[in-house]
């Protein structure tokens, strides 16, 4: 009996053993499917992943001057007030910047592409926002100093860091800009791969305000050169001199310009060694807007308006001029030739058409 029950109790045993060792082949497969898809790069759902839209979008190439905003000041519908009209598929578009899962009806939207340029837009026009915060000028203050914005261009401002900045704050008028607070002048970002960034992102307040803000980066709105020949000097000899005045200690006695020892050398065009005239139409343009004076006493010469405190013009000064907005206009060529000529001749033929009884006083209106 036992030969017996031992034979008929073998082969289910043996059975039992078989489908224990095909179950775990079937899961030693599926484990080894899940390896394969993630080596290959699809993301899980699972909230073992941080990396998040926001996280995601400023390493992008091309997105390194854009820093990461908080959730909550994204979730805060004070800080978006008249966004929802500027931005498409708005919801949609805040819920993939802030990872929520979107509803079942989200399969109505004819193209996810059309949701990620609208949550672009979104983010962007938050972050012009946010970077007016203290919370956001610290975070831009730390890529300021780390170099992430790159230096001025211009020669004889012996790499002053730059920020970005834009001329417009609407979006899909102009793109990012880099503004230098030495020269006060802006130049276009050095890799084209900043060309597809959007300068309303920035905005045209940041720049301003940020070095409003931290007195301590700005430049001193004076200058004095070392020696009677400062202007003269060669960009070697400009850079060691200013090397060696930055080891000493800088004090502004005004309190309301920078902190910082400005750069103040300006290039002047020779030719054998003689000054090319600012009449000419090959001379100098911009050299009236890189100078700047040499003692902080004759700051105090000039006004809040910009006019000289001595002139007796104040009366007739008009409060309507500071409601004119004056856009960037193009520099027109210096001819003293041109014009006069013109005025002349029309003055002229507006004697020759008032008749003689009238008074001459109504040629001049």
């Amino acid at each position: 009996m036992s030969a017996r029950q031992s034979s008929s109790i073998d082969p289910s045993q043996d059975m039992l053993e078989g489908q224990e060792v095909a179950d775990a082949a079937l899961e030693g497969d599926e484990i080894m499917e899940e390896g394969e898809e993630q080596e290959e790069g699809y993301t899980s759902s699972t909230p073992t992943s941080t990396l998040t839209w926001i996280s995601w979008f400023c390493s992008l190439p091309g997105h390194e001057y854009f820093c990461e905003v908080t959730e909550d000041f994204i979730e805060d519908d004070f800080n978006l007030t008249g966004l929802n009209t500027m931005v498409p598929f708005w919801k949609e578009a805040m819920e993939m910047v802030l990872d929520v899962e979107p509803d079942e009806e989200a399969g109505k939207i004819p193209d996810v592409s059309i949701v990620e340029s609208s949550a672009e837009m979104l983010y962007g026009l938050v972050h012009q926002r946010y970077i007016l915060t203290r919370q956001g000028q610290q975070a831009m203050l730390e890529k300021y100093e780390s170099g992430v914005f790159g230096s001025c261009p211009r020669v004889y401002c012996d790499g002053c860091n730059v920020v970005p900045c834009g001329r417009s704050d609407t979006p899909g008028l102009d793109t990012v800009k880099l503004y230098c607070p030495n020269c006060n002048d802006i130049y276009v970002p050095p890799s084209s791969k900043y060309q597809g960034v959007d300068g309303a992102f920035f905005g045209t307040t940041f720049a301003h305000l940020f070095f409003q803000t931290y007195r301590e980066l700005a430049p001193a709105p004076f200058w004095k050169p070392p020696s009677s020949g400062g202007s003269s000097l060669s960009p070697k000899s400009a850079s060691s001199s200013n090397s060696q005045s930055s080891r000493q200690t800088f004090e502004n006695p005004n309190p309301y310009g920078g902190q910082k020892r400005a750069s103040g050398y300006v290039y002047v065009p020779r030719i054998y060694g003689f000054k090319v005239s600012e009449r000419a139409k090959s001379g100098p343009r911009m050299q009236w807007l890189r100078l700047r004076p040499e003692n902080p006493s004759e700051l105090d010469l000039v006004d809040w308006r910009g006019r000289w405190v001595d002139d007796d013009d104040d009366d007739d000064y008009d409060d309507g001029e500071d409601e004119l907005e004056y856009e960037d206009k193009q520099m027109e060529d210096f001819d003293p030739d041109i014009g006069d000529g013109d005025e002349e001749e029309e003055e002229e033929e507006d004697e020759e058409g008032i008749p003689e009884h009238e008074p001459r006083q109504r040629a001049g209106r």
